[in-house]
């Protein structure tokens, strides 16, 4: 689909009607792409952050789910896209700052195809088991696992909670096998279930199971414990030197888009989530952190995602993760 404003300059449009057709943005339904099957927390916040550009722009935000390869096919879809504003991404760590790690092909460039318009949240991530599993701590998983078979699930080959079992694997030694799923909402059923004996996720994801006793957390990968639940340790309490991961979730345009409707969409995004909005309200009651102001622009989500690059890069490193 070629996009308005590529239409107009190829008819020699004047720099006017060019300005007059960007200020009419938005025509019509927006869609926003989450890479990931429904469920998992992009969904959940991608889901919150469409409500709030619908709620700032008056047009439909349509969210598409298009899961699979650890979100690089929803990536390379957005990434190849008019790059008119009306297709979005729900961009995190798998398709922006994971998957060129991981994965030999990707289709894209997440630093180059991509305009960054606002980060929106990050939520830590944590290990739970099903209350079936011996070990109620994060030391006596790490020492069940090299004694007998644990299993352990995560949002997908590639995604960022792959990364942190490696980089937890690594770091313990821990003998914890991988079984990938391809959301942390797939996964979620079978934890519950005990199909699956723990979960490497969102602390967002199964802080309500944990609530309910229907899966234990046994240790969340921040640097203090989460204020919704002080009961629980975090790695580092647990032993685990030094040790925090979490998953961020922001929006991103292909790289083409004009300035003007990305100053729009992010103006919208914060408004929504600046302060104690009920969406702000509503991430920070599923565990999400909020961004900061800064953040939310997009030269700071642009420095975040340089930042989770270079620091995956390191983690792959360490971990022995070669692009497969």
């Amino acid at each position: 689909m070629i996009s308005r404003r590529t239409l107009l300059l190829a008819l020699g449009a004047s720099p006017l009607a060019v300005r007059a057709a960007l200020a009419a943005y938005p025509e019509r339904p927006i869609h926003l792409v989450v890479p990931f099957a429904p469920g998992g927390n992009a969904d959940v916040v991608g889901r919150v952050v469409a409500e709030e550009i619908h709620r700032a722009l008056g047009q439909p935000v349509v969210v598409d789910n298009r899961g699979g390869a650890g979100g690089s096919i929803g990536a390379e879809a957005v990434a190849h896209s008019a790059a008119d504003g009306y297709t979005l991404l729900v961009g995190s760590n798998g398709p922006l700052t994971v998957n060129p790690f991981v994965q030999a092909k990707l289709g894209y460039d997440p630093l180059k195809d991509f305009a960054p318009v606002a980060l929106t949240s990050y939520v830590p991530h944590c290990i739970a088991v099903h209350p079936s599993v011996e070990a109620k701590t994060l030391g006596e998983l790490i020492a069940l696992s090299k004694t007998k078979p644990v299993n352990i699930a995560t949002s997908g080959v590639g995604s960022a909670t792959h990364l942190t079992l490696e980089r937890f694997n690594a770091a313990t030694g821990a003998k914890l096998t991988h079984i990938p799923y391809r959301s942390g909402g797939q996964l979620l059923p079978d934890l519950l279930a005990g199909a699956i004996q723990a979960a490497m996720t969102e602390f967002s994801i199964v802080f309500p199971q944990h609530q309910g006793g229907k899966a234990w957390i046994v240790a969340v990968a921040s640097a203090q414990r989460p204020k919704l639940a002080p009961d629980i340790p975090t790695f580092i309490e647990s032993g685990v030197k030094g040790f925090t991961a979490s998953s961020y979730i922001g929006v991103v345009a292909p790289a083409a888009t004009p300035a003007p409707i990305i100053a729009q969409l992010q103006k919208a995004i914060a408004a929504g989530l600046t302060g104690d909005t009920p969406a702000a309200q509503k991430l920070r009651s599923m565990g999400s952190d909020v961004a900061t102001g800064e953040e939310m622009t997009p030269a700071g989500f642009g420095a975040y995602i340089k930042a989770e690059y270079a620091r995956s890069a390191e983690a792959a490193k360490l971990a022995g993760l070669t692009p497969k």
